[in-house]
């Protein structure tokens, strides 16, 4: 029996993660966390019984707690609670979106437990610091990513052979569309992933394709590969999800139905597997699988966080920053599509770098950015 926190719970991961406990006799809940969603985390108390759960907002920590006062669960509140969340299992799942989510990586990494790595920002913002931390903690790190799971199971620990990455992207809503199409699509439509059921805030990502640069970012860090030899491809059938090239030219990949609950089990069981938790894929009945590369033009967010990773320091945790606080602003109708990429470089240009040597610069750093959209966007 594997003890595991899910860090998220009510999210798209979270609840995801929470299927495959239910197909799995092996694993147990040790903590749940959540934001705001009290009606569906105390639903999940009463049926996962976890020793501790947490809310962010103080407000509904308080309601839950008298909600689920008749249960054995410690309500816990704020990011203090949350951390303590991510210190009680032998894995944390960390399927908080944001740099919300930094803070309790850190600490469940502090405490000993592996990650199962699903808040990409953690190492967009702080790759090298956590993965520092990581290693001088004896903790692994476990990509839940479609992408970058893919990536570590076809390395399979031969990363010194590894010549390129092929990351995979489903190319979003707008795929073939130029950039004069794309300035005032609504958020309804951006919202409409052609593959995956995603939170708002990562589809918003994945339709300007600023979360392909974050995954370019982060398999920087997770692979130790430089960020030139990561070389996104659009897949529009999301069933090759990525795949690496090495030295001699072999080019292995992982294929698989779009359903993220592949490799949130992988990551739970590594280095075992476990029962099947999707559909079999049937390459016959798909029958086609097509390749394309990126308009760069249309959708300049990729190059952008090759930049920011270039540029290293705290650029990286600006990129992140500006993109957050400019998607949040889009799905409150503050600003048009188009604004989001705008907004983002305007931050980074006015931004001076500095070493990302701790938590606090990088925390600043992005407080820089969303400070910077606001000022782009005349608030």
């Amino acid at each position: 029996m594997k003890n595991i926190s899910i860090l998220g719970s009510t999210g798209s991961i979270g609840t995801q993660s929470l299927d495959v406990v239910d197909k799995d006799n092996e694993l147990k809940v040790a903590a749940l966390t959540a934001y705001k969603n009290t009606d569906l985390i105390e639903s999940q108390i009463r049926k996962y019984k976890p020793k501790f759960a947490a809310m962010y907002d103080e407000n509904c920590a308080a309601d839950l707690k008298v909600r689920v006062k008749d249960t054995d669960t410690v309500v816990l509140s704020g990011e203090e609670g949350v951390c303590e969340c991510a210190r009680q299992g032998e894995m944390a799942v960390t399927a908080i979106v944001g740099i919300a989510g930094l803070r309790p990586t850190l600490a469940a990494i502090e405490s000993g437990s592996d990650i199962a790595l699903s808040n990409k920002e953690t190492l967009v913002t702080a790759g090298d610091y956590v993965m520092n931390f990581a290693r001088e903690k004896g903790v692994k790190i476990v990509p839940v990513d479609s992408e970058h799971s893919a990536i570590f199971q076809s390395i399979a620990n031969q990363d010194k052979f590894v010549e390129r990455i092929i990351i995979t992207a489903s190319g979003g809503p707008f795929f073939g569309k130029k950039r004069e199409e794309l300035v005032d699509v609504t958020a309804q439509d951006a919202l409409k992933h052609p593959n995956w059921s995603m939170g708002a805030k990562i589809t918003i990502d994945s339709s300007t394709l600023v979360n392909k640069g974050l995954e370019i970012i982060e398999a920087m860090h997770l692979f130790g590969v430089d960020v030139d030899n990561i070389v996104p491809v659009v897949h529009r059938q999301s069933i090759v999800h990525s795949l690496v090239e090495f030295c001699d030219g072999s080019v292995i990949g992982q294929f698989g139905v779009p359903d993220m609950k592949l490799p949130i089990s992988y990551a739970l069981h590594y280095p075992q597997r476990s029962i099947k938790v999707s559909e079999r894929l049937d390459l016959a009945r798909i029958g086609t699988l097509t390749f394309a590369e990126i308009d760069h033009e249309a959708f300049p967010s990729v190059n952008m966080a090759k930049a920011a990773a270039r540029c290293g320091g705290t650029m990286p945790a600006v990129f992140n920053g500006a993109n957050e606080e400019a998607v949040a602003m889009f799905l409150k109708g503050q600003c048009r599509f188009g604004d989001i990429t705008e907004y983002i470089s305007y931050a980074m240009d006015k931004h001076s770098v500095e070493k990302a040597s701790c938590i606090e610069a990088i925390e600043e750093a992005d407080r820089f950015a969303r400070q910077m959209v606001r000022e782009a966007a005349g608030l």
